[in-house]
């Protein structure tokens, strides 16, 4: 059961859309189910004499009243709450409804129990899923009423509804979800042919800029570009920017930043958005697989801070891997990137919750992040070790968020994971194949088996047995021709977190070792080519012998 409570100053123009035939002739048999007095409030759904001015009078007595004593009207005195099942679940009676409405009345503080002066109200019901409350926000004593936190004391009235009447039982909010979009913007959206809502549209165009760009200035820039109708709001006290409203391209309809989601408010995004100099930006670098490498580690990183204790720093690791997902997705090209864009999306519920980010903290997440998307795109085993990575890192997040009650936030993660998990198994089954045929010979698997044993005695027998074996092998000797000790490296990565709740552990070592740089290419950079700036000619990549044919290795040599 849904409630989704919103402010107004037209009693009159609610009504006539309450009792009205809908924007697409949807509502059927509309009338009045439950009110503050079900003898004073006319019905023109039922009564013939009663009309739609009588109605609004009615439930704009206090108003008045007020109105001439302050010589102007309350403003946004007028409440409207629709409340709507669950989709499958059963059609309340309208005796039902009545007691649905009471109570969420009731809880709101738009009518506490026993209070004679309290608001004035109706509920519509025009459809067979949901009503409409209607009140008007003055008390009879003159007084506003006490309606702080309406939105979530609502859900959690309508949360006891739900176990009562054997509804479907919804996930508890903690009012950092964002706005869903009006039956009006659906419409709209519908006469269009678009499959979602301006709303919608302008929220992921939102998430997706803000995941890659370095400051306020250069946010509002690039939304321009893509066409998007920004419109900064200046303060009439500092003469600085201190919010702005965006547009889709050639609508008239504007949405607040923080009407898209709480996280895209002004004062949200310089939190973590602050200016940078353009040489303080992610330089070309020698090897175009570091930035990849960094990000990597970096999610590891975070995986790791979900563990520590400190939740603001946890929350801030959550906000940035939201926008490593989103910048994944983008330097990702290829049919598993639908899978990561709908993973991103999904984590845009997980990223927030109530408790406040230190964005700081999680730094190198951000700016790992922000150099993927400036990354050029690397195809192979390195990418599909981050999204690996970033797998985990998001079922970590699930758990996170279950253990401290999060139930929107957890079942936003559980949903990302599931998208992240196709688009891992998409990527990677076929390397892994292709790994496995190209195992080295019997006498170096043996020797790489006898280096399992040694470096990892705990675990051997079930990464020697893991179906992944055969690929870890082939990884292992790329390796070794990279610079690296078999062992050596065996020991280090399988150091990185423990290997008991892994169930391929041959396939999670694959990954860390994949991730790895190349000692010979970095022992062969000079410090000249470590200092490349934007203003110097890009050195071309240097050529790992994991991408080297074995009949050219000896030539370059």
């Amino acid at each position: 059961m849904v409630p989704d409570i919103s402010t107004g100053a037209d009693t009159r123009g609610l009504i006539n859309y309450l009792f009205g035939p809908g924007r697409r002739d949807e509502h059927t048999d509309p009338h009045i189910v439950a009110a503050w007095d079900l003898t004073g409030a006319p019905d023109p759904g039922r009564d013939p004499e009663a009309t739609y001015t009588q109605l609004a009078n009615r439930l704009d007595h206090h108003v008045d009243l007020r109105t001439r004593e302050l010589g102007k009207k309350p403003p946004q005195h007028v409440w409207h709450c629709p409340v709507r099942t669950a989709p499958g679940d059963r059609y309340l009676t309208d005796v039902e409804w009545a007691d649905v409405a009471r109570r969420v009345v009731a809880a709101t503080g738009i009518t506490p129990e026993g209070d004679e002066k309290a608001c004035r109200w109706i509920a519509v019901r025009h459809a067979d899923d949901h009503i409409h409350i209607l009140a008007t926000t003055v008390r009879a004593d003159g007084r506003r009423p006490r309606t702080n936190r309406d939105g979530w004391r609502a859900q959690k009235e309508c949360r006891k509804i739900e176990a009562e009447f054997g509804l479907r039982r919804l996930k508890s909010g903690d009012l950092t979800a964002p706005r869903t979009p009006t039956g009006a913007e659906r419409a709209k959206a519908e006469r269009q042919g678009q499959d979602v809502t301006a709303r919608e549209w302008l929220r992921e165009q939102a998430y997706g800029v803000a995941a890659s760009v370095h400051s306020i200035d250069e946010y509002f820039t690039v939304l321009g570009s893509l066409g998007i109708q920004v419109k900064p709001r200046i303060s009439a006290k500092t003469g600085e920017v201190d919010g702005y409203s965006l547009a889709a391209p050639g609508d008239t309809i504007w949405y607040g930043g923080s009407k898209l989601a709480p996280d895209l408010s002004y004062n949200r995004l310089t939190e973590r958005l602050p200016t940078q100099e353009v040489a303080d930006r992610p330089q070309q670098v020698v090897d175009p697989a570091d930035s990849w490498r960094r990000t990597e580690s970096a999610v590891r990183t975070a995986w790791t801070v979900l563990d520590a204790g400190d939740d603001a720093v946890a929350q801030g690791h959550l906000e940035a891997f939201g926008d490593t997902l989103h910048n994944l997705a983008r330097a990702t090209p290829g049919p598993h990137q639908e899978q990561l864009q709908a993973a991103a999306q999904a984590f845009n519920r997980a990223r927030r919750s109530a408790i406040r980010a230190d964005h700081d903290a999680a730094t190198g997440l951000r700016q790992a992040a922000k150099e993927l998307a400036y990354a050029p795109n690397l195809p192979g085993g390195l990418a599909i070790a981050l999204v690996f990575a970033a797998l985990h890192l998001a079922r970590a997040a699930a758990k996170w968020h279950e253990q401290r009650g999060h139930e929107q936030q957890a079942a936003a993660a559980e949903q990302a994971v599931r998208h992240l998990h196709a688009s891992y198994q998409q990527a990677a089954e076929p390397v892994l194949a292709d790994l496995a045929r190209r195992a080295p010979r019997p006498q170096t698997v043996q020797r790489f088996e006898a280096a399992v044993r040694q470096a990892v005695p705990d675990h051997a027998d079930r990464i020697l047995t893991d179906p992944a074996w055969p690929a870890l092998a082939t990884t292992l000797a790329r390796a070794e021709s990279a610079g690296h000790n078999p062992r050596h490296l065996l020991a280090e990565v399988s150091a990185r977190r423990e290997l008991d709740s892994a169930e391929r552990p041959a396939e999670v070592l694959n990954w860390r070792i994949t991730a790895q740089p190349n000692k010979r290419a970095q022992a062969a950079r000079t410090p000249s080519t470590l200092n490349t700036t934007r203003t110097t000619q890009a050195p071309q990549p240097v050529a790992t012998p994991v991408n080297i044919r074995p009949e050219e290795r000896g030539r370059r040599r």
